[in-house]
């Protein structure tokens, strides 16, 4: 008797035991099922994202590299990709400043396609040369607003619609190069974000000074568009800079900005970094300079020019390249930086301000015009091409940038692109170098 009540006990428990194994099951059963659908998730959002990458650059593979090995297949294979533009914001009601009939500079909605580099803005070329049939015909749809904007232009159609490509296509890859490296993107617009803006209320135009890259002579033609002169030949160099003729956008309370921000054409033009470096090189230490010498200069030849003689380390005159170089990659510099070789993305923001027109020095005469043909400047009006600082000297070229950076080594060559990495992957400006990486 007891030993089948012993039995029936361990039937019971034995029951017991699968019952609780069969309510765990289902718990591992469904953690297994998540945690396989999860990663099936990640997969297909993987897939996407390199097919994505293939398209837009053919050859390239996406993948998780060592950050040598990402530079170098970016730097190998960057190019514009174009989108198409953004919805018209309009003017909002109440915006400081004189109203004007003229409204802020809208690109039509292309369907995107890729554009060739142009070989004067030195871009790389990723994609496909040629614009297909598809696309070519909806270039050539003659819309009203492509109606409207033609009328007023003396560029022909093919320019302004390359033109127009080209613009889309720099600003996509300032997006994604700022979606994937800056975190910045959702940070509010604070006045030193905007300390480097100038504003021309009459047209609505936003122009973020790059030092070196025609800042003086965009100066100019702002002054020209406020009425302040009536030709950009008769202004001086020291009216352009010192006369404090325009307003800075971070003159404005938060709303004067906003409001600009919202509705005023955001104007970037930038230069090859190696080449803008070496021209404020030039313009500042190779020619008198009653602030640069004394301030930079002294510092930098006490600290890295060895037996310096009590003249220089008076004057701060006669820095070389390459003293200037240890200066400038030096982590623990003498003396702070300037806006002259500061990056073009610490000065004006593009990941936090959304430029609708980014233009490149190298293409500078075609594509301001372009801009002023766009926001309805005066026809008269034309982008000046002259130099008034220094003007018998050699404009700095490719071939002076090569001679400049001959005097340094490789690694001091790297350490400088490094420097300057973010500019040239932001603005799609190829190697200057081959040994880069």
């Amino acid at each position: 008797m007891f030993w089948v009540e012993y039995k029936t006990l361990d039937v019971r428990c034995g029951r017991r035991r699968l019952g609780v194994a069969a309510m765990k099951l289902p718990c591992s059963f469904w953690f297994i099922l998540l945690f396989g659908a999860g990663g099936l998730v990640l997969f297909i959002h993987l897939q996407e994202i390199s097919e994505m990458v293939q398209q837009q650059a053919p050859g390239v593979k996406f993948r998780v590299t060592p950050r040598q090995m990402m530079r170098k297949d970016l730097c190998t294979h960057s190019e514009d990709g174009v989108m198409r533009g953004d919805p018209d914001l309009g003017h909002s009601p109440g915006v400081e400043g004189p109203s004007s009939p003229i409204p802020p500079m809208q690109f039509p909605a292309f369907e995107w396609a890729w554009q060739a580099a142009t070989p004067a803005s030195r871009e790389l070329d990723l994609s496909p040369a040629r614009v297909t049939k598809r696309h070519r015909k909806l270039l050539l749809k003659n819309t009203p607003a492509i109606r409207a904007l033609n009328s007023s232009s003396s560029l022909p159609q093919d320019s302004w619609q390359r033109l127009s490509l080209i613009q889309e296509a720099r600003k996509r890859l300032v997006k994604e190069v700022c979606a994937k490296y800056k975190s910045n993107s959702k940070r509010l617009v604070t006045p030193h974000h905007v300390s480097r803006i100038f504003v021309e209320d009459r047209y609505k135009l936003l122009y973020c000074e790059v030092p070196k890259a025609g800042c003086s002579n965009w100066k100019r033609v702002l002054m020209v568009l406020g009425g302040l002169a009536s030709s950009t030949h008769e202004i001086k160099h020291d009216a352009v800079h010192y006369g404090n003729h325009l307003k800075r956008l971070d003159s404005f309370d938060h709303r004067g900005i906003t409001q600009r921000l919202e509705t005023y054409t955001k104007v970037l033009f930038v230069r090859e970094p190696f080449e803008r470096l070496v021209s404020a090189f030039r313009d500042k230490f190779e020619n008198p300079n009653t602030y640069y010498h004394p301030v930079f200069g002294k510092p930098i030849i006490s600290k890295y020019r060895a037996n310096a003689s009590q003249a220089a380390l008076r004057t701060g005159t006669g820095v070389t390249f390459k003293e200037f170089m240890q200066y400038l990659l030096d982590v623990h510099r003498p003396v702070g930086m300037d806006i002259h070789w500061e990056h073009v993305n610490q000065l004006c923001s593009p990941c936090l301000l959304d430029y609708d027109f980014i233009g490149k020095f190298e293409t500078m005469e075609e594509e301001a015009n372009f801009l002023l043909r766009r926001t309805g400047a005066p026809s008269n009006l034309t982008f000046p091409s002259f130099k008034d600082r220094h003007p018998h000297a050699e404009r700095t070229s490719v071939r002076l940038t090569r001679q400049y950076f001959a005097q340094l080594n490789a690694s001091e060559r790297q350490r400088a692109y490094d420097f300057y990495y973010t500019d040239y992957l932001m603005f799609n400006y190829s190697k200057p170098f081959k040994d880069l990486y």
